[in-house]
């Protein structure tokens, strides 16, 4: 049990736990040939599914609004605002309309992903602060504002899912409203020392 939270905030951890753990043990079939065993149930190559546009579009087709675990993100988040509970993007990064705030370190709960919840609102498009993923995002997008979108590797998302694969930057983008992304990091690891003029990796 973690510490010293808010009741809502455990229980978001928790559902981040069972979610996690689920997602980790899913596999996404490749064409064959190839030089990987074929599955016997698909007749295709599997590969664990990591961050990147594969996992993006499978979280989106299987895991997003209807899903029992994205319904559930959405309820305790957008009670959370409503209450103005403590726990949710608490630390101002320009005010009120860009806030964001650590939930939980890398642990073995959560498979060594962090959990971190980002607020942002805007009407015309609003950038962040840059940063790059060194080993890959899964980011859960949850409009506030009906409507309000996301901008991820792979243009704009509103509800649903991103999934930057490693080593990609971007600056995250707003518009439309309101929404809050819930993003999960493996070993937690991000950086703001990335800069536009950047190469991306092979895979963008």
């Amino acid at each position: 049990m973690t510490t010293d939270l808010h009741p809502a905030a455990e229980t978001l951890i928790t559902t981040a736990s069972e979610f996690l753990a689920e997602v980790a043990d899913l596999s996404v079939p490749l064409p064959t040939p190839t030089l990987l065993t074929p599955s016997p149930l698909t007749n295709q190559t599997n590969t664990p599914r990591t961050p990147g546009t594969s996992l993006e579009t499978h979280l989106n087709a299987s895991y997003g609004p209807g899903n029992r675990y994205y319904e559930r993100f959405k309820s305790l988040i957008l009670h959370a605002l409503q209450e103005n509970e403590p726990w949710l993007a608490s630390d101002a990064l320009d005010g009120p309309k860009y806030r964001r705030s650590r939930l939980l370190a890398p642990s073995e709960r959560t498979r060594y992903f962090s959990i971190t919840t980002v607020y942002m609102e805007s009407i015309p498009e609003y950038r962040g602060q840059y940063h790059l993923h060194p080993y890959g995002e899964i980011n859960c997008v949850i409009p506030v504002t009906e409507g309000a979108e996301l901008k991820g590797m792979n243009g704009w998302q509103g509800a649903g899912w991103t999934s930057p694969a490693a080593g990609t930057h971007h600056y995250p983008e707003v518009r439309g409203g309101a929404l809050v992304a819930l993003f999960f990091l493996p070993a937690g690891r991000i950086s703001y020392a990335a800069s536009p003029e950047m190469e991306q990796p092979v895979c963008v």
